[in-house]
């Protein structure tokens, strides 16, 4: 496969491909996604969730971003790498953000993405200016979880599409919708001229994400939107309890496995 760039995602929306993308956090699931094809792979701040064990996204530092993004850039080769932007980085002034994103570029990541629609547009301008392809994000921001009281289907419509036509308008390449009505994301998508990814916004977006451990039955709860592609939570829990009851009645190690 060619390598994904901002130019190619474009041109998939132009000839209305399905657009493939996952989150990754290291090395070792970046390279699995990458060769099984995925397009877009985001070093998404749900770190905080799947792999520190937090209840919300908010206390990941710029630097924890910049440490996963570079273990997955080492190993993507074909995917187009996007970094999170953390909450904290990029809220105080544009110019910050330039600053922020710098940061995850030269980790590896070649594309940011940020939340907020209307709010953000002069932000993704400045990135923009700067050269620094930017993914939007508008629906349900996580990032905002206080203001909006908790995690919630987004239902206003006029919000909704003010905020994706600002994204567009500022320069980003293409928006995550997050928890949006179908026939809602659906009238976005078809409004819009760049690629809409949807994150439990229905089927007729222009892609789709997921964050990964969802999807490999990683995760205690999943969401509803999130389908169950494999359960190896139970997997991995029936090999550490047969290695456990090998070393415990000295089955292991056998001779096959000592020097």
């Amino acid at each position: 496969m060619p390598v994904m760039t901002v130019p190619r995602l474009l041109e998939k929306k132009l000839r209305r491909e399905r657009i493939v993308a996952l989150t990754a956090y290291d090395a070792g699931f970046g390279a699995l996604l990458d060769q099984a094809g995925v397009d877009l792979v985001l070093v998404g701040d749900s770190v905080a969730n799947v792999l520190q064990g937090l209840e919300t996204t908010l206390p990941v530092s710029l630097e924890e971003m910049a440490y996963h993004t570079r273990l997955v850039a080492r190993s993507v080769r074909q995917a187009l790498v996007v970094a999170d932007l953390p909450f904290g980085s990029y809220q105080t002034s544009p110019e910050e953000a330039v600053r922020s994103a710098v940061v995850l570029i030269k980790a590896g990541a070649a594309a940011v993405k940020l939340e907020g629609g209307v709010r953000m547009q002069a932000t993704i301008e400045r990135l923009v200016e700067a050269d620094i392809p930017v993914l939007g994000h508008v629906g349900l921001t996580p990032q905002s979880i206080h203001a909006l009281g908790g995690y919630k289907v987004q239902r206003d419509a006029k919000r909704l599409m003010r905020d994706a036509r600002a994204v567009q308008s500022a320069g980003a390449f293409g928006v995550v919708l997050e928890a949006v009505p179908a026939r809602l994301a659906a009238e976005v998508t078809a409004a819009l001229k760049i690629p809409t990814i949807g994150i439990g916004a229905g089927k007729r977006c222009d892609g789709q994400i997921l964050v990964l451990h969802d999807l490999l039955g990683l995760t205690a709860r999943a969401p509803k939107f999130a389908k169950r592609y494999a359960s190896l939570g139970e997997t991995v829990s029936a090999a550490v309890k047969a290695y456990a009851s090998d070393v415990r009645a000295g089955r292991f190690p056998g001779s096959e496995h000592s020097f």
